[in-house]
């Protein structure tokens, strides 16, 4: 495998013999003979049992449609990359990615000498959306739009697989992927849902033919499918936190949480200059920072928000959610100490929308309130 001194490094070997190499721009797996795989690359995709190679790219950051890539369009741009990385454009397959190749994440694990690998890269900020939001481009002629943010999978597979194994694998990866975002609270950046992908998720799948291991159940119920889903959440998780800042951790802030539903600092100013109290903007943002990570707050505020999706859903009826998100909203002075009473009937109004309440009550809190320090709150 070519490429300039020091700038391709070996990653992993896996027990089957692939290699996991990291070029600056680009993830390479070198394939051993007899692997199968199925690729949703647009270059040598599909079911395909003659690869060599498999590899995620970064493309540079200029790119913006299919006549910015060097070559012109994207066999010619695989192509180009694939002779830069040493390999055979013929029997390469292609992902392309805004992520960086250093985040990239590989978990491995393994059931009675099966291994299974994920090599993930993840970038979810720009491009995260809910399966069927709103379509950004309609494509025609054979041209497409390109948006930042992917997340691309690899999956080696230590077991011979058939055909039809390897197709039901895409779909209890996809899952896995999916439910890592739908744990992290991932949001649409096209809609008030949570993320379910990416608009430009890519995966390959590899089957090692050659194995004594003859598996054909990769769905949940079976240890294989387990082990899928395992590899992929962590993978998918750890690349996310890399790649995006996207963790646990991060996640345990309300205005944090409050960005899926397109409220940001802005907003908050916007009703709270209206109510009582001082209008120092820098003091106010200051406060509304500190209490936003408060984790009493954030646990309120998450409740809250799971009622709109719940009543968005037809779960929950929109009166019975409305009345119990006041409940929660009117119960805040207690569980964050506040000194000052709370002048409820003037700034709830159940016949307005649930965040509009929200935000007036903790604007309120925020101003007048003297909530506990978050430092207070926090698990010792």
């Amino acid at each position: 495998m070519s490429g300039t001194a020091g700038s391709t490094v070996l990653l992993l070997e896996s027990s089957s013999g692939e290699k996991i190499y990291r070029h600056p721009d680009s993830i390479v797996v070198l394939l051993p003979d007899g692997r199968d795989t199925i690729t949703s690359s647009w270059v040598n995709g599909g079911y395909r049992k003659d690869l060599k190679a498999i590899f995620n790219h970064q493309i540079s950051k200029g790119v913006k449609a299919v006549d910015d890539l060097e070559g012109g369009s994207i066999s010619d741009y695989v192509s180009i990359v694939s002779e830069r990385l040493g390999l055979e454009p013929e029997y390469s397959s292609a992902m392309l990615t805004a992520a960086n190749m250093d985040n990239v994440a590989i978990i491995s694990h393994s059931f009675r000498g099966v291994e299974v690998t994920a090599i993930v890269t993840a970038g979810i900020v720009i491009n995260g959306g809910r399966v069927g939001d709103p379509a950004s481009y309609h494509e025609e002629k054979g041209t497409h739009m390109y948006i930042q943010g992917t997340i691309n999978t690899i999956l080696l597979i230590g077991a011979s697989l058939p055909e039809y194994a390897m197709a039901r694998a895409i779909i209890t990866a996809t899952e896995a992927k999916t439910a890592t975002l739908q744990q992290l609270m991932a949001p649409s950046r096209y809609s008030q849902g949570i993320a379910t992908g990416s608009g430009t998720d890519m995966i390959a799948i590899v089957s090692d033919q050659t194995s004594s291991a003859k598996l054909t159940d990769t769905g949940k119920h079976s240890k294989l499918g387990e082990l899928i889903g395992r590899t992929v959440m962590e993978a998918t998780s750890k690349a996310l936190e890399l790649q995006s800042d996207l963790s646990p951790i991060n996640q345990r802030d309300m205005m944090v949480r409050l960005e899926r539903f397109g409220i940001d600092e802005a907003t908050y100013w916007s009703f709270a200059s209206k109510l009582e109290g001082e209008n120092r903007k820098a003091r106010f943002f200051k406060e509304l920072r500190n209490i936003s990570k408060n984790p009493y707050l954030v646990g309120s505020t998450c409740t809250m928000l799971h009622l709109l999706d719940e009543i968005s859903w037809g779960m929950i009826p929109e009166k019975s959610g409305r009345t119990v998100a006041l409940s929660i909203m009117k119960g805040l002075p207690d569980l964050l100490k506040t000194e000052n009473e709370v002048p409820f009937d003037l700034l709830l109004d159940e016949n307005d929308p649930i965040l509009d309440n929200w935000i007036r009550v903790t604007s309120w809190l925020i101003k007048n309130g003297n909530c506990i320090n978050m430092d207070d709150c926090l698990d010792k």
